[in-house]
C-alpha cells in the first residue's frame, strides 16, 4: 500500500538556503574568490548564471584558475569559437585528467576508494596505493603494447579495478569505453567493436545478491566479436577465471617500482568513449574529452554538490552509466569515492542507507524509482546515523512526495540537489545548488555555464510552456563528435538539425520565471493527444501514487489521418491485485481529475513488467515502435534490458493488434 500523507504542491518550497549559506559552501567560496581575484561582485544564484552564460570566457577562466587547473602548456584562448558545433575552447592547452584526479595525495594513509561488493570481503584503497596501483597499470598497459589514442575496453562491474584502468589509460592519453557486465554480448559488441578496442578488461562473473552470474561464456563470445583486440585481461573477480587471459593482478605485480606519469595531451583530446542507451537505434559513441569533463566536473562538482576535500561520495551506478565518470571525479575536487557492485536492493531498500552508514558518506545518490521505492515500503532512517549532508537525485523526475519523503527522513538541513542532464554532455543541464531552495518535484534551476531554454517548434523561447530542451550557447563538455562519425554528419543530426546553431537535447521541458523547470520526459515520447503535447511523467507521478499500482508506461499511437489517435496505459498491479474495473475506473478518474480529460487513456492494460534500460528508463519510444509494428530487434536491444523478458507481452499485444488489422480488413 503507498503512503498517504499531507499532500505536497509541485513546486512548493521544501528547503530554503541557509542564511550563512555563502559563509559555509563551495560556492560561496567561489563568489568570494570573484570578488577579490576578478573584481566581478555576484551574491545569487541568478546573477551568478546570468554572468556565467553572459561571459562564458571569464566564468569558464574563473573555474580553471579558480580549481587550479594545471597545464603543461597554457592555453592561448579560452573560447576560439564559439559556434555549434564546432566550439573550441582553451586552445593551446595541454593537461591530462588523471593527473587532477591523482593529485590530492598530501595523506597517502587517506582511505579515497573502498570497494564494496556482494562478490568478495571489502577491498579499499588508500591514496597512495591508488597512486601506486595506477602507475603499475599505466606501465601494464604500455608493455601490452597500449599508446596513446588506442582504446582500452572494459566489460566489467564497478569496483576499483575499473577505477584503477580508467585513470592508468587516462593517464597515457589512451582511450576509455566500458559496459557493465550484466550487459550481453550483443549489447556489448554492438558498442565496443564500433571503437575497435586493443585490450579488453574483463570479470569472470559476479554475484547480484544471493545468485552467482558466471560470465565466462558472455567474455568469450564478445572477445572472439573483437578482432582488433590483442589482449584479453582478466581482473580475476571472486571465484571465476577467464580461460586463456592475462592476469591483472599478475601484470600489476610485475610493475613494482612503477611511477606515476601523465601525457600531456590536448584541452579535446578524447579522454573517454559513452554510449547511449541504444533504445532508438545503434547506440552513439560518445566522444569526451580530457579536458572538457575536467572543467566541468570540477565546477559540478563543488559548485553544485558543494563537494570537496573530506567528502566521501557513495552513487549506485554500473561502469556503463555517465554517473560513473561522475563518481571517480569526485576525485578532482578531493573527495573519496565508494564503488559498490551487486543488487542495489539485497536484501532489502535497507542496504544502500546501510552502506552510506558504514562508509560516511556525505554524498549519496537515490535514483527517483529508489527513493520512492523506500517511500512506499515505509522504510524508517536514522538521521543520526548518517553523514550524509548532500542527496543527489537524476535519471528520472523526482515526485513531489519523493523529495518530502528524503528531507523528513534525513532532516531539513540536508541538501537536496535535483537534476537533469545526460551522456550527451557528461554532467547535469538543469540542477539544484547550495544558493538555490529545495522545490517539490521540480528542479530548482539551471546549471552554471549551461544557457538553457524551452523553445517552440519555431524556435522561440518558452516560459511556464512545455518545450524543447535547448541549449543556446557551448559547454566545454559538449562531445568532441561521435567515434567513426568522420564528417561531423551524425552528430549534427542529433543536436543541431532542429534548430541550427542550438542544441537540442531531446527532453521534453517546463522553465518559470525564475528558472525552475520540470522534465517531462523525452519529446520523442510525449504525448501529441488532439494537438496538446503531454508528458509521460505527468502520467507517471498520478498513476503510480494509487493504491494497486506498481509501475507504468504510457504510450501515444498517433492517427496518421490526423484523429486524436490512441493513448494506451499500461500497468504493472500490486501482488494480489488485478486490474478490475474499480481499478480501472480510480486510474481515469484520478487522472481526469489531477490532469486532464485528454490524459484520461483510451485504454488501460495489465502487463507484467515495464521494460527498461539496465540505468532503470521506461522504454516508452520502442514500446510505441514496437505497437506500431517494427521488429524489436531493429528498435532495442533485449540485453542492454534490465528484464530482455519484459518485452515479451508488448510484442504478443502487437501481433494480435496488427491480426486484428488484418482481420478487419478481410471482412470489409
Amino acid at each position: 500500500m503507498s503512503p498517504h500523507p499531507t499532500p505536497v504542491r509541485t513546486g512548493q518550497v521544501l528547503r530554503t538556503p541557509p542564511t550563512d549559506v555563502l559563509d559555509r559552501s563551495r560556492v560561496g567560496a567561489f563568489l568570494r574568490w570573484l570578488d577579490e581575484h576578478r573584481g566581478v561582485r555576484l551574491g545569487t544564484h541568478a546573477e551568478l548564471h546570468a554572468w556565467s552564460v553572459g561571459d562564458l570566457e571569464g566564468f569558464w577562466s574563473a573555474v580553471w584558475e579558480h580549481f587550479d587547473v594545471r597545464a603543461h602548456h597554457p592555453y592561448e584562448q579560452v573560447l576560439a569559437d564559439r559556434s555549434m558545433p564546432g566550439a573550441r575552447w582553451f586552445t593551446g592547452a595541454t593537461l591530462n585528467y588523471a593527473e587532477h584526479a591523482l593529485r590530492h595525495d598530501a595523506d597517502p594513509d587517506r582511505a579515497v576508494v573502498l570497494g564494496r561488493s556482494q562478490t568478495r570481503p571489502d577491498v579499499d584503497l588508500t591514496a597512495g596505493e591508488l597512486a601506486d596501483q595506477v602507475a603499475r597499470a599505466r606501465a601494464a598497459l604500455v608493455q601490452l603494447g597500449v599508446r596513446a589514442g588506442d582504446r582500452v575496453a572494459a566489460y566489467l562491474p564497478n569496483v576499483p579495478e575499473a577505477v584503477v584502468a580508467f585513470l592508468a589509460t587516462a593517464s597515457l592519453g589512451a582511450v576509455w569505453a566500458a559496459c557493465a557486465s550484466e550487459f550481453g554480448p550483443r549489447s556489448v559488441v554492438d558498442r565496443l567493436a564500433q571503437v575497435e578496442p586493443v585490450v579488453l578488461l574483463v570479470a569472470g562473473g559476479y554475484r547480484y545478491g544471493a545468485r552467482d552470474v558466471p560470465r565466462t561464456e558472455q567474455v568469450a563470445e564478445v572477445a572472439a566479436a573483437l578482432p582488433t583486440v590483442r589482449h584479453v585481461v582478466d581482473i580475476e573477480y571472486g571465484d571465476w577465471r577467464v580461460p586463456a587471459a592475462l592476469s591483472w593482478p599478475g601484470l600489476l605485480a610485475e610493475q613494482e617500482g612503477a611511477t606515476p606519469d601523465f601525457a600531456p595531451v590536448p584541452f579535446d583530446h578524447p579522454l573517454v568513449v559513452l554510449f547511449s542507451s541504444g533504445t532508438t537505434g545503434a547506440p552513439k559513441a560518445i566522444v569526451h574529452g580530457h579536458g572538457g569533463v575536467l572543467v566541468e566536473h570540477l565546477k559540478n562538482h563543488a559548485l553544485s554538490w558543494d563537494m570537496g576535500p573530506g567528502d566521501r561520495m557513495l552513487w549506485f551506478t554500473t561502469t556503463a552509466w555517465m554517473m560513473w565518470n561522475s563518481l571517480v571525479s569526485s576525485l578532482l575536487v578531493g573527495a573519496s569515492i565508494v564503488v559498490v557492485d551487486g543488487n542495489p536492493t539485497h536484501p532489502d531498500l535497507g542496504w544502500q542507507w546501510r552502506l552510506a552508514e558504514e562508509t560516511r558518506a556525505t554524498v549519496m545518490g537515490a535514483s527517483p524509482g529508489f527513493v520512492m521505492a523506500c517511500r512506499a515500503a515505509g522504510l524508517t532512517l536514522d538521521a543520526g546515523r548518517l553523514a550524509v549532508r548532500v542527496v543527489g537525485s537524476a535519471g528520472a523526475p523526482l515526485p513531489p512526495e519523493g523529495s518530502v519523503w528524503l528531507l523528513d527522513q534525513l532532516g531539513p538541513d540536508v541538501l537536496l540537489v535535483v537534476g537533469s542532464g545526460g551522456t550527451d554532455v557528461c554532467s547535469g543541464i538543469v540542477q539544484g545548488n547550495p544558493l538555490l531552495p529545495v522545490l517539490a518535484g521540480e528542479i530548482s534551476g539551471r546549471c552554471l555555464g549551461v544557457d538553457a531554454h524551452a523553445f517552440d517548434p519555431d524556435g522561440r523561447p518558452l516560459v511556464d510552456e512545455l518545450g524543447e530542451l535547448v541549449i543556446t550557447a557551448p559547454m566545454p563538455s559538449m562531445p568532441v563528435g561521435f567515434w567513426g562519425d568522420e564528417d561531423g554528419s551524425r552528430y549534427r543530426a542529433t543536436y543541431f538539425d532542429t534548430y541550427p546553431g542550438t542544441w537540442r537535447h531531446g527532453d521534453w521541458v517546463l522553465f518559470h520565471a525564475d528558472g525552475s523547470c520540470s522534465v517531462a520526459g523525452r519529446s520523442d515520447a510525449t504525448l501529441n493527444r488532439g494537438g496538446v503535447r503531454l508528458g509521460t511523467a505527468e502520467f507517471y507521478r498520478v498513476v503510480e501514487e494509487l493504491d494497486g499500482v506498481e509501475d507504468s508506461l504510457v504510450v501515444h499511437l498517433e492517427d496518421p489521418a490526423g484523429g486524436t489517435g490512441e493513448l494506451i496505459l499500461y500497468v504493472v498491479t500490486a501482488p494480489g491485485r488485478a486490474l478490475d474495473e474499480e481499478l480501472r475506473a480510480t486510474i481515469t478518474s484520478a487522472l481526469r481529475s489531477a490532469l486532464s480529460p485528454r490524459h484520461v487513456p483510451d485504454q488501460v492494460t495489465v502487463v507484467p513488467a515495464v521494460p527498461r534500460t539496465l540505468t532503470g528508463k521506461k522504454l516508452e519510444l520502442p514500446v510505441k515502435r514496437i505497437l506500431q509494428g517494427a521488429p524489436a530487434d531493429s528498435v532495442v536491444s533485449r540485453d542492454a534490458l534490465a528484464d530482455a523478458t519484459a518485452l515479451t507481452p508488448f510484442l504478443d499485444l502487437a501481433r494480435a493488434r496488427a491480426l486484428a488489422v488484418q482481420t478487419a480488413g478481410s471482412t470489409r
